[in-house]
């Protein structure tokens, strides 16, 4: 490395990155790539693409090598003890962990600073949230009433939050944005409560030993926390030692995931303090060695709530592998002459419960909500609107074909049935949904540009 001249000053200017350079590569490929990972909706691009996939591959002259690739067997052992399961359920049991801790940490970020701290701001959306798993439900209930096919009334209460958000980032601008943080708020709540239908109903007979070492592990977690234990590789073998825990028990091991994402602090543990703040205090500039860089880095780091920081490092991975792996390994659905001549009443629960009873269970609970004087309109959205949305709830897609294969354990024509009602509701509702939403907000802009100044 070269050395300055005894007489030379040093510069003030920061060295710029590959990325931030004026390089070509960088100008046309590193950037607008970097840019379009950073934007949320696209993982829904990735989702969408994994689908096409798994859909062309299963219904194309190779759709034995899909089935054999999703049955592919992977065991894990350690000492003459492990654990034998097929890719897809690898995926679904192990994986989506990742999901779902994501899903735990949104949780707990929106119920600390966001949305669901105010109660009268997160009434309007939590009523929301609660007609649209309800209403669906029921429908699912009372068209598949008294048959096997009835324990999958679960499958039609999920939204999908990344298809959802696609949709909006399509329209742009036209969306206002309290539209968009009541979507997002709503696919909270809604998150909420398909958690606890998969804890209660969705797994299978429990072993109370090993549900009990997980909730020692729940214990240990809470105390190492208390202790202010801040070294992120002793929380993740407690949680991978209680994803083992709820394996063993019965319980879906994934709720490993959720449990350890609302046990993520979301304030910063220096939380009046700005990072500029720190650097001022610390001795970098006359002491440049390995350790006071070392601890400026930590001192910094502090200044960021755990959860924003874990779920900026998950994100791209959860985005772009996890959910998009799973949709390789489930959404590969045989759309036979069965399923499209002579559709069975668990596929007509799924798609009249998805695209007609989500949008009415929300909006309905959203006016009961306002007339009843427990919430009230986001500012500057009509009711139109906050129906227009509504319809994109019926999107339910990721955690809708995750709960139908909770919900037909031993049945797959069953839960191929109920995957393909999830995936032709959740494009009838993503299409419509977007049209609603482009009419409402067109309509609503022309009201406005009529009314004088």
């Amino acid at each position: 490395m070269a050395e300055l001249p005894p007489d030379a000053e040093p510069s003030t200017e920061l060295p710029q990155s590959w990325l931030r350079s004026d390089r070509v590569l960088a100008r046309r490929i590193g950037r607008p790539v970097q840019e379009f990972l950073g934007v949320e909706a696209a993982g829904g691009g990735a989702l969408l693409l994994a689908t096409i996939v798994a859909l062309v591959w299963a219904n194309s002259a190779r759709r034995l090598g899909y089935v054999s690739f999703t049955h592919t067997s992977i065991a894990l052992e350690v000492g003459g003890h492990g654990i034998r399961m097929d890719l897809q359920h690898w995926v679904n049991d192990g994986l989506m962990t990742i999901f779902f801790l994501m899903v735990g940490m949104e949780i707990k970020q929106e119920a600390v600073v966001g949305e669901l701290r105010d109660r009268r701001a997160a009434m309007l959306p939590a009523f929301a949230a609660a007609g649209g798993m309800i209403v669906p439900a029921l429908i699912f209930l009372a068209i598949n009433l008294g048959g096997v096919a009835a324990h999958g009334w679960g499958v039609p209460m999920a939204t999908d939050i990344a298809f959802a958000v696609g949709v909006v980032a399509v329209l742009g601008s036209r969306v206002p944005p309290p539209l968009k943080v009541f979507l997002l708020t709503l696919a909270v709540v809604d998150d909420i409560g398909v958690i606890v239908v998969i804890a209660l109903v969705y797994s299978s007979s429990v072993s109370w030993a090993w549900l009990g070492g997980a909730l020692v592990l729940l214990l240990s977690v809470i105390v190492v926390k208390r202790m202010e234990v801040r070294y992120l590789p002793v929380y993740a073998l407690l949680g991978a030692a209680m994803w083992l825990c709820l394996y063993e028990s019965g319980v879906h091991p994934t709720l490993a995931g959720v449990v350890m994402g609302l046990l993520t602090p979301a304030l910063p543990f220096m939380d009046r303090v700005r990072p500029a703040d720190v650097l001022d205090h610390l001795p970098i500039e006359e002491d440049r060695s390995v350790h006071s860089v070392q601890e400026a880095r930590f001192m910094v780091r502090e200044t960021v709530s755990p959860t924003e920081r874990i779920t900026h490092a998950l994100h791209p991975w959860s985005a772009f592998v996890v959910v998009p792996i799973f949709a390789l390994v489930n959404a590969g659905i045989p759309f036979t002459g069965r399923a499209i001549t002579s559709p069975q009443a668990v596929t007509v629960g799924v798609i009249v419960g998805l695209v007609i009873g989500k949008p009415l269970g929300i909006t309905v609970f959203s006016w009961l909500a306002i007339r009843l004087g427990f919430g009230s309109m986001p500012s500057g959205v009509r009711f139109g609107q906050l129906a227009a949305v509504a319809v994109l709830g019926g999107i339910g897609f990721t955690v809708s074909l995750f709960v139908a294969g909770l919900a037909f354990p031993g049945r797959p024509l069953l839960s191929t049935d109920a995957k393909v009602g999830v995936l032709v509701a959740s494009a009838i509702a993503a299409v419509s949904g977007a049209v609603a939403l482009l009419v409402t907000t067109r309509s609503g802009a022309r009201s406005e540009e009529s009314v004088p100044s």
